[in-house]
């Protein structure tokens, strides 16, 4: 085993979105595990929105705001090299370590993966996300219409697809650009997809004439508005993200008011709820399951881009931001 270790850290706090030149990789010694801790070799990680936030000090959820010198948060898989807490080594397990080649943690705070999905890199699919919305908090009925913004992102290329699997009888999406929208259309389950930046309200009329049963949104803002002024009576919204909020170049962060409409939401008893999915732990074995057996049938696949080497990991980050990736990016250290 090699004895040492590459890590990303921030080397200055961003003036606005970071670039890769916000980031420095740095060769460290690989750390000793402590007593109820693991020495984990990273075999992946994911590259994802809440670095933005985190790079630029701010905290998410349960993750801290990320100061220069500090390595950003991502979540990650591994194999356990060495330490206890009831792991052997060769065991894979995941974590939120991401962004370094080898990684100490308590025992814990890293996950068995199991042998469920074929490849471990699987798990660092946002699929777990978006299937619970659509069981748990936005439940796809029969034949219902169902609208994600975003959705060409890591959770998005997937809501799709999983809606269409659960009996959604339309499904639209929201994109940036003409590409993706193809894309979206073409690759990723969906019947339509509606731009960012020309009247959504329009779009969605047109691509849902009936109305939404269904919304998972993750972008808030205008595309939100326009899903509520959408949606059918008795309709479920899960909101799931806030992109106006993270990917926000002025103003203050992790925030993301916008103006609805209340009296439609009362009049046709639409409901709105909140939510992660680490709310809903007993979704992750099911949905680990049902992608198995997807999988298997050739009724889904995983929208992604593996990216090699941890040097890499700036880069792909940016580029994530200015929208040039479809699905999740990966980044094998």
């Amino acid at each position: 085993m090699s004895r040492t270790s590459r890590e990303v850290r921030l080397a200055a706090p961003p003036a606005d979105l970071p670039t890769a030149r916000d980031f420095t990789v740095v060769e460290t010694a690989v750390p000793e595990p402590g007593p109820e801790e693991v020495l984990v070799r990273n075999l992946g990680f994911q590259v994802f929105g809440a670095a933005v936030t985190t790079a630029l000090g701010q905290d998410v959820a349960n993750f801290p705001g990320l100061h220069p010198g500090g390595v950003p948060f991502a979540p990650a898989v591994g194999e356990v090299v060495a330490g206890g807490g009831g792991f052997a080594p060769g065991d894979l397990v995941s974590h939120g370590a991401g962004w370094r080649e080898f990684a100490v943690l308590p025992a814990d705070r890293c996950a068995p993966l199991g042998d469920a999905l074929p490849d471990p890199l699987l798990h660092l699919s946002h699929g777990w996300t978006g299937y619970a919305a659509l069981t748990r908090i936005a439940p796809v009925r029969p034949g219902d219409a169902v609208f994600v913004s975003n959705a060409a992102g890591a959770i998005g290329s997937l809501a799709g697809r999983i809606a269409r699997l659960l009996g959604a009888g339309r499904v639209v999406g929201s994109v940036g650009s003409p590409a993706k929208a193809r894309r979206l259309v073409d690759e990723l389950g969906y019947d339509a997809a509606v731009l960012r930046g020309e009247p959504l309200g329009e779009q969605l009329a047109a691509a849902a004439p009936d109305g939404l049963d269904v919304v998972v949104d993750l972008v808030g803002g205008e595309q939100l508005r326009a899903a509520v002024e959408a949606a059918r009576p008795h309709a479920r919204i899960a909101l799931t993200g806030a992109l106006t909020a993270q990917y926000a170049t002025a103003g203050p962060r992790m925030r993301a008011p916008v103006d609805l409409d209340l009296a439609q939401l009362i009049l046709k008893s639409v409901r709105v709820t909140g939510f992660r999915a680490d709310d809903h732990p007993d979704a992750l074995p099911e949905w680990n399951e049902r992608f198995a057996s997807w999988l298997r049938n050739g009724e889904i696949d995983f929208p992604h881009t593996r990216i090699s080497g941890i040097d890499r990991a700036p880069r792909a980050l940016e580029d994530l931001l200015a929208g040039r990736h479809v699905g999740a990016v990966l980044v094998e250290p």
